[in-house]
């Protein structure tokens, strides 16, 4: 919404006159400034239609009150990165919020059916209606996108008038265009272009075709509207139309990190800007001469051994090669990730009157009875748990899993030393499996016949999507990962009937590796609806027990059966077997692979050969 007029910001130099004068529209939460309305989205206001703008300059005219900074060393380091900002709210309250930009800049008059840039409508000023009908205009429906990020207005004027181009002294042909709905149908056929200078009208029909766009010669010309002042680059990718509401159009590139030990300890938060020079020591002696003067002779939250025990830590954890940057980078995200395993395997009870520590895993203190022969070992218990979930860079068309460093859209025009981020805290429960019954299952012929068909499709998705071809990563497709992602589904399911939490609300952490197999599902909002509190009971190996078995018996049977478990191939590129929306897919918040590699058949079996499920033998129990 609009401020009143009387509304004012601090400047940047702390006086109360406003940096500058801006109008405001609509309002976002934190949250989904990362997850949903991030950096190159469009997001619709009211009947406008915006681009969220680029970080730019956004550490300069973010308030540091509202857009506090989020400090997490392991994840910085990973992406290069020396910290995180939490983005700004954007409300009635807030003294600014994110930046954007109207897009698309094409629009049409429902009343004159007009079809034209916004420009030509000669709108009143602080309005956006049509100058001669006094109605609000309608951003365009259509926009143009390609696999490397770009995107752009549907070419109309093209699009209409193709071979019979007729151009003027402009490059046009001078006459107005309309943009008219017959009302008979929904499809794209009543949606008909006209043009005063007479060419035949064309309707919309086929421009959804992914060659629809090339076939009539038009090529991406690299426009980033979110970034200012971004030149055009060469692209080769071509473009395709997109509804202007499609989640192909934007999907985030996240990257997160759970705080463990030592980084979880609030006291080491005091030293968040102080690493860099305490890397250059390596004494006792030179860090607390360094400590005196960072702290002005006060004493340190955090000893000069215990910071000398955080820098080897930290070395320990630079895991760098001669690959490039983007294949380090990966390298180093996975050994995050083996670090986390290991700190959920092994625990972190709470000390007696500690409030310092972010991270707490211990082990149920119940009777583990009732997981015997379950194919589960024993689960921990992850009371407290701070995520940092930070926005690396996004895509469009195509989304993130199948995706290569090659086609991920900048945030920013400019390297920055920071990227956008929220952190959460909340509880978890971590499943471990039996790897000795693990190893035995994934090698039968049966088993590894269906993964091998899966990993496969998403193979030749992956080499079809990269942007070099000698360099296509593997797919992460094995029996273990398959098993622990489907589990992890069917799981947040089952708790999502039984404990009350929205399956939303909650999110898979997937550890599968030649040493690990193990998921944590963890609450994922910042909202009410992550904090509701009592999924660490779920874990108690009683309830736990009674849920696995209650959660295999549901995935046994699906609506959609039997062509969901007869089916040879679903989902995005066909990387599915037996799973659909009826049975084991998630919302998109919830799964770290974008609702792929899932097979409800590796839980449950199939009619014609149930040794296939890992806990077929608890559908007799």
């Amino acid at each position: 919404m609009t401020p009143p007029p009387s509304r004012r910001r601090r400047g940047a130099d702390g006086s109360a006159a406003p940096a500058r004068t801006l109008p405001r529209r609509g309002a976002v939460r934190r949250a989904q400034a990362i997850t949903t309305y991030g950096v190159g989205s469009l997001i619709a206001v009211e009947q406008e239609s915006f681009v969220v703008a680029g970080i730019d300059g956004a550490d300069r005219y973010w308030p540091r009150d509202e857009a506090p900074v989020i400090h997490e060393p392991r994840l910085a380091r990973v992406l290069g990165v020396d910290h995180f900002r939490l983005p700004p709210a954007s409300d009635d309250d807030s003294r600014d919020g994110l930046r954007v930009r109207r897009f698309p800049l094409w629009h049409h008059c429902p009343e004159c059916h007009a079809l034209d840039h916004v420009r030509k409508f000669n709108s009143p000023p602080g309005r956006n209606d049509c100058a001669e009908c006094s109605e609000p205009l309608v951003p365009s429906r259509f926009v143009v996108a390609c696999e490397d990020g770009h995107l752009a207005d549907f070419p109309y004027w093209k699009w209409l008038h193709r071979g019979r181009r007729g151009e003027g002294e402009a490059g046009f042909c001078g006459g107005r265009m309309s943009l008219n709905s017959s009302g008979r149908t929904s499809s794209l056929r009543s949606v008909v272009l006209s043009c005063s200078c007479g060419v035949p009208e064309v309707s919309m029909e086929g421009s959804f075709r992914r060659g629809a766009l090339k076939d009539l010669n038009i090529r991406c010309e690299g426009k980033r509207p979110w970034l200012k002042d971004a030149p055009d680059i060469p692209c080769s990718q071509p473009p395709r139309t997109l509804q202007r509401g499609s989640s192909s159009v934007w999907q985030p590139v996240l990257r997160s990190a759970l705080s463990i030990p030592p980084w979880s300890d609030t006291r080491v938060h005091a030293l968040d800007e102080h690493w860099e020079a305490l890397r250059s020591y390596s004494t006792a002696a030179e860090i607390e001469i360094y400590l005196k003067g960072a702290f002005k002779g006060a004493a340190s939250p955090v000893s000069a051994e215990e910071i000398l025990e955080l820098l080897a830590a930290m070395e320990a954890e630079d895991h760098s090669g001669d690959d490039g940057a983007d294949a380090d980078q990966e390298r180093r995200y996975r050994a995050l990730r083996d670090l986390e395993y290991e700190r959920l395997r092994v625990g972190n009870p709470e000390e007696s009157g500690s409030h310092s520590e972010q991270f707490v895993c211990e082990p149920p203190v119940g009777d583990r009875k009732p997981l015997a022969g379950t194919g589960l070992v024993t689960p921990m218990l992850v009371k407290k748990l701070r995520e940092v979930r930070a926005l690396k860079a996004f895509t469009r068309v195509i989304d993130p899993e199948t995706s290569s460093e090659g086609h991920e859209a900048a945030l920013s025009l400019h390297a920055t030393r920071w990227l956008p981020a929220m952190e959460v805290n909340g509880e978890g429960v971590f499943l471990r499996l039996d790897e000795g019954r693990l190893d035995a299952w994934a090698e039968m012929p049966a088993v590894a016949a269906r993964v091998e068909r899966m990993r496969d499709r998403h193979q030749r998705v992956l080499a079809e999507r990269a942007s070099d071809p000698t360099r296509v990563p593997l797919s992460p497709a094995t029996a273990r990962m398959a098993l622990l992602h489907v589990l992890a589904h069917v799981m947040i399911d089952e708790w999502s009937l039984d404990s009350g939490y929205p399956s939303a609300s909650l999110r898979e952490r997937i550890y599968s590796g030649d040493e690990m197999a193990g998921v944590l599902i963890y609450t994922a909002t910042s909202d009410s609806a992550g904090s509701l509190g009592g999924l660490v009971a779920q874990g108690e190996p009683d309830r736990l027990g009674q849920a696995l078995r209650s959660a295999v018996h549901r995935a046994e049977w699906c609506s959609n059966d039997p062509l969901c478990l007869e089916s040879g191939a679903s989902g995005a590129g066909g990387t599915n077997l037996a799973a659909c929306h009826a049975c084991v897919m998630l919302p998109e918040t919830s799964c770290e692979h974008n609702n792929g590699l899932l097979d409800r058949a590796l839980l449950v079996g199939t009619p014609e050969d149930q040794s296939i499920g890992f806990f077929a033998h608890l559908l007799t129990t």
